[in-house]
């Protein structure tokens, strides 16, 4: 298939239009933030689930992108392709978890889950470079969703939020 998929090639293919993030993974420019930005549309519908049908959510999420990241991968030919966002999707997910909806949240949550992932500070820049496959892929964003997950939280400890 070469390293350029289509949105046709996309449409053709179940597990290349979730892994592209339903074509936001095409963005020519900054394919990671602007899957980033449809993960958010999304959050905002999932965002009133109760914890554990969220975390439920998450899991199966995360399950389900190793598995679709690790065959476009194969598919392509390239190990973490910048148009594969299914990753930051579920990060993104991390990292809102138990936010509300408002502009105060999505401003936040999606300024930190971009920051952790862009910067990759330790154990996420250990992710990224060590761990291969579809795993390899999903986790350094995981580890950034959790580390703004973990930022929010302590944020919200000392009432700045």
């Amino acid at each position: 298939m070469g390293d350029k998929p289509t949105f046709l090639s996309l449409l053709r293919s179940p597990v290349l239009l979730l892994a592209f993030g339903f074509g936001s993974g095409l963005s020519k420019k900054a394919p990671g933030t602007v899957g980033s930005l449809v993960a958010l549309v999304i959050w905002i519908l999932i965002a009133d689930l109760s914890l554990i049908p969220y975390i439920t959510f998450l899991i199966i999420s995360g399950l389900i992108g190793v598995y679709i990241c690790g065959v476009a991968s194969e598919k392509l030919g390239v190990h973490d392709h910048g148009g594969i966002v299914w990753d930051e999707f579920v990060g993104l997910w991390i990292a809102m978890i138990c936010l509300p909806v408002s502009w105060l949240s999505i401003i936040l949550g999606f300024g930190l889950f971009r920051f952790f992932d862009i910067v990759k500070p330790w154990p996420i820049s250990w992710a990224d470079k060590n761990v291969s496959g579809g795993l390899g892929i999903m986790l350094d964003d995981v580890f950034a969703g959790f580390a703004a997950a973990a930022s929010i939280a302590l944020i919200q400890h000392f009432g700045f939020f």
